[in-house]
């Protein structure tokens, strides 16, 4: 194994993608060199363009013969710092594999190159009189291989699952250099292992996907949402247990008043109703006729007369259901100006009262000058906490007390059982976490698996797991 100096390794670069295709200014090094995270600083020696299958190969070869490493880029809207390159690493930036190549009508099946937007996706499958049904407030810019890389999951998965349940097929470049090509887009494969699901969730440290087949489903009719005012955290969850009870509900999601007051201070959306309430729950459902907004109207008086709605409204147009949805997919960008302290964590969603309690009160007992915004996709057991920091406290301060933040969290995760990464993955924030959630048996696999497709530690480095 030899090292390349910078000049010599741009060289070799553009050898393989064209010198148009190799970035090394400070603004692209800064730009593609991390994502949403603020807690590593950037230093990627080199971003890389490539547009087929065949030059991500040759990148990872030349990676394997000359000690490179290689981290992934996409839309870098992850909060773990997966895609972060904060040791010189080379990034591969997927932004021109973008292409959505094949549509299979009878397979209602899509094949897209791995720099594809979700809302590309969701836009043709539109197009096609069909539905791609993953989505989140990052659909605009975030790409398939990161979501596929991280097995997003978002506002839709109580009824239509992970990214994972919509992936038929994967082309992906083992970190070995080795191309190879999952599961053929079939529905029943019994042929042992299935190896498309390790990548999926893998976070790029066992090789890089280039192309994903896609399934799409039929599209949703008329999506009516609606917004519940709750009077205490506990009634939320005799709502969604007695809505599923007798509605298919495409979404089940809450978050706090404080949440609220946050996004409607910005004057951008109005609030839902006059009264006040603690928590909100934002349901949403198909009104395929009016049987279903009845019986949606049914189970809500009842909801109300058990004491555990206080008001709620209903939305009468797909625009109104638009500005009932702002209200919960607007608090992330509307607090990101405190600088907030995120974790993305979920137990099963029978334990999701107890344990939301046990952490605020292990916060507000031990910060009581930090203010907890509360959000999430109760539907499936994904509580998002936040913690804002005070104007009046250095950012480093605040990160090195919230330091002991994740540890009691995650202490509290371990003891229900729960996960300390729900939809995020683990990138660098969650690794030194990770035993709270998985068994040492089961990291020892874990790092043998890497080795198998990556031997020489080439892809991600130091993400996920250590070697």
């Amino acid at each position: 194994m030899t090292t390349l100096t910078q000049e010599a390794l741009i060289e070799q670069l553009s050898a393989i993608v064209g010198t148009d295709k190799v970035r090394t200014d400070a603004d692209s090094l800064e730009t593609f060199g991390k994502d949403w995270t603020k807690i590593y600083p950037p230093k990627p020696s080199a971003i890389v363009f490539p547009k087929t299958t065949e030059q991500v190969q040759k990148i990872v070869l030349l990676a394997n013969e000359k000690g490179l490493s290689l981290v992934p880029s996409g839309g870098r809207t992850g909060l773990s710092a997966g895609a972060v390159a904060a040791n010189g690493e080379v990034v591969i930036a997927f932004d021109y594999m973008n292409q959505i190549m094949e549509f299979n009508a009878i397979d209602r099946t899509v094949k897209c190159g791995a720099g594809v937007v979700t809302e590309q996706l969701q836009v043709f499958a539109e197009e096609q009189g069909l539905f791609y049904p993953v989505d989140f407030a990052s659909a605009g810019s975030s790409q398939l291989g990161g979501n596929i890389s991280t097995n997003a999951g978002g506002i839709k998965v109580i009824r239509y699952g992970m990214t994972r349940d919509w992936v038929a097929g994967l082309t992906v470049v083992t970190g070995k250099g080795d191309v190879l090509n999952l599961n053929k887009d079939l529905v029943k494969n019994n042929t042992g292992y299935d190896m498309r699901q390790l990548f999926i969730g893998g976070e790029g440290t066992l090789g890089f996907v280039t192309e994903a087949t896609m399934r799409l489903t039929r599209s949703p009719k008329n999506l009516t949402v609606l917004v519940l005012g709750v009077p205490e955290f506990d009634a939320i969850m005799s709502v969604l247990n007695t809505f599923q009870g007798r509605m298919d509900l495409t979404a089940f999601e809450f978050f706090s008043d404080k949440a609220m007051r946050k996004v409607i201070a910005r004057g951008d959306v109005p609030a839902p109703f006059e009264t006040a309430a603690e928590y909100y729950a934002l349901l949403e459902f198909e009104a395929e006729n009016e049987d279903h907004i009845n019986t949606a109207m049914e189970i809500f008086e009842y909801c109300v007369e058990q004491g555990w709605v206080l008001d709620g409204v209903m939305s009468q147009s797909e625009t109104q259901a638009a500005n009932l949805w702002r209200l919960r997919e607007d608090i992330s960008e509307t607090i990101s100006e405190w600088t907030p302290y995120k974790n993305d964590i979920s137990v099963v969603v029978s334990k999701v009262p107890p344990f939301l309690h046990e952490v605020e009160d292990v916060v507000t007992r031990e910060y009581p000058d930090f203010e907890i915004i509360w959000f999430g996709h109760i539907g499936d057991g994904n509580l998002h906490l936040n913690i804002l920091k005070p104007d009046d406290l250095a950012k480093e301060i605040f990160f090195e007390r919230c330091a002991k933040v994740s540890t009691w969290v995650f202490e509290i995760v371990e003891k229900y059982a729960g996960s300390v990464s729900a939809e995020h993955g683990v990138g660098l924030t969650k690794k030194p976490y990770l035993e709270y959630t998985r068994s040492k048996e089961e990291l020892d696999y874990m790092r043998a698996v890497k080795l198998v497709f990556d031997p020489k530690n080439v892809m991600n480095p130091g993400k996920l797991i250590d070697l």
